[in-house]
């Protein structure tokens, strides 16, 4: 049985250390290129980046302009926009588990 995650509207402002963290590693080029526009229940134009966790799926409401200066102001990112390997290396070893990094399937 599969079960629909919730989706959850926020702003890059409330997201936790963690999460923003994360969306780093997701996206260590930067997020710009990867909103997303829709319209919503109001008609009005939204754009968002898309985050999913396992517990639920963020829209994390942004501007273009926003999410590029998200990336100017973060001394995590450097002057061309791309997380640092250092920090890259730093924020690998935190998040990520060395046995789930390779998602291939052995099982079949």
């Amino acid at each position: 049985m599969s079960s629909q995650k919730p989706r959850v509207f926020t702003s890059y402002d409330k997201l936790s250390n963690d999460i923003k963290n994360l969306l780093k590693l997701q996206y260590p080029e930067g997020f710009s290129h990867e909103l997303i526009n829709f319209y919503d229940k109001d008609g009005i134009n939204v754009s968002a980046l898309i985050f999913e966790t396992d517990e639920k799926i963020l829209l994390i409401k942004m501007s273009q302009t926003a999410a590029e200066k998200i990336i100017y102001d973060d001394d995590d990112y450097d002057d061309d926009g791309v997380l640092k390997d250092d920090v890259k290396e730093s924020l690998e070893e935190e998040y990520l588990d060395p046995d789930t990094e390779d998602d291939s399937d052995d099982d079949e």
